[in-house]
């Protein structure tokens, strides 16, 4: 007999059928020469750093898991990250001030296929002028928030609209 969790024993009580889960597209993340970014680092005034570069890539994938169909592949070149704010460089600890005239930047070459096809290809310029305002789903304590807020929008206009 076929082991079920405690959902899919409701799904079969209840007479619904068990749908696979659909399997999400492709993602592919480059960093191109981070070294020469404006300011993707938690701890110095230029450059980037490994923390943030890898928590901006695991942010786009949870982002196409969750919203690129399979059959679809997403590559994205990231040219140029601008956190919100700047780090003080009188702080002995780094301290990254934000204020409302730092707002976060970012330069990215995407390519969408759907199979061979290119169904879109582009480089944007992201920036988010009004990060400070409106409602922000990530918590405080969050160091990318304005960051992955704004890719969220960038995501939601530019790729999941091409794939719907």
């Amino acid at each position: 007999m076929p082991r079920y969790t405690l959902p899919a024993l409701v799904m079969l009580a209840l007479g619904l059928p068990l749908a696979a889960a659909a399997a999400p597209g492709t993602l592919s993340v480059t960093f191109v020469h981070p070294e020469s970014y404006t300011d993707a680092s938690y701890h110095d005034s230029y450059g980037s750093d490994r923390q943030v570069l890898d928590e901006i890539n695991r942010h786009l994938e949870k982002l196409a898991a969750r919203q690129l169909p399979e059959g679809y592949t997403l590559s994205i070149e990231v040219l140029d990250i601008d956190l919100a704010g700047y780090v003080d460089w009188r702080s002995p600890s780094g301290l990254r001030i934000v204020r409302d005239v730092t707002w976060p930047k970012m330069t990215l070459h995407y390519v969408l296929r759907h199979g061979d096809q290119v169904v879109a290809e582009s480089q944007d310029r992201l920036s988010n002028m009004n990060f400070h305002w409106g409602v922000n789903l990530y918590h405080d304590t969050d160091r990318l928030r304005y960051e992955k807020a704004m890719l969220d929008d960038w995501f939601d206009r530019t790729i999941v609209k091409r794939v719907g």
